[in-house]
């Protein structure tokens, strides 16, 4: 299962937002923008911004998570949100040496299913290491023959066959990423993620990175979630008729309950 951990954030996230959004609406200098921000008129700052639809002082805040547990397939998804920084477990660098996978909720709870998807894990394990053995023994010649020492040699070329040899890896391969996101962009993908019509895989990891972020700036994230929570769903014919259930779960998620 995703694991998602919290790292790091912008110290006094909420004041940090409300001092920006006092700049655009009063007299105030920088030097005194922090001035008598307590913590009600800092609500009362966020509360404007989401009424007015002014978006832009909450990017002045941000937010670093640790994902771990998730498959190279919701990394193709994730990366898609532009407005973020990722660093990615690499399998160029790193070796796959019986390598973890996700599998999905579907295929786990069909014994014929997970025993067929356990074999095609099996079979990209065992692929990989040939592959990577064939590669690093070719390359180890190629090195010793241009006159490297033996043991660089074989450093060299383990490295090269990796590059090479992760093709046979599965989407469902584990990886581990970190990833820093405003808040704004935060907002966008709640909404977008914590939609019961996401992918299942990364609708746990945006459930799990709502709940954190909710828990050091509930303010700032009191309207955030999938278009229903706010109104009327977004979704049009798509929609999957269970606003008020999805609503529920998102406010106990806020709450740091298990929904």
């Amino acid at each position: 299962m995703a694991k998602v951990t919290l790292i790091a954030y912008t110290p006094d996230p909420e004041r940090t937002v409300a001092a920006a959004a006092k700049l655009c609406y009063s007299a105030s200098s920088v030097d005194t923008l922090l001035d008598n921000l307590t913590p009600e008129k800092t609500a009362g700052f966020l509360e404007m911004l989401s009424q007015l639809g002014h978006a832009s002082p909450i990017e002045h805040a941000s937010f670093t998570f640790g994902i771990e547990g998730v498959s190279r397939s919701l990394l193709a998804q994730i990366t898609r949100h532009r407005i973020a920084s990722y660093s990615v477990q690499s399998q160029r660098y790193v070796r796959a040496d019986q390598f973890e996978y996700v599998t999905p909720p579907e295929i786990a709870a069909l014994p014929q299913a997970a025993e067929e998807f356990q074999r095609a894990m099996r079979a990209a394990q065992e692929s990989y290491d040939r592959l990577a053995s064939i590669l690093q023994d070719k390359h180890t010649q190629t090195l010793l023959e241009q006159g490297i020492p033996e043991k660089e040699a074989r450093r060299q070329a383990e490295k090269r066959a990796i590059e090479d040899a992760r093709f046979v890896l599965p989407n469902a391969c584990a990886t581990k990423l970190v990833m820093t996101m405003n808040a704004r962009s935060l907002h966008n993908f709640f909404a977008e993620r914590c939609c019961s019509r996401a992918q299942w895989e990364i609708r746990q990891v945006a459930d799990q990175m709502l709940a954190l972020v909710s828990q050091v700036a509930p303010t700032l994230f009191s309207q955030a979630g999938p278009g229903c929570v706010r109104g009327a769903c977004p979704e049009g014919k798509m929609s999957c008729g269970r606003s008020k259930q999805v609503a529920q779960r998102i406010a106990a998620l806020k709450r740091g309950q298990q929904a």
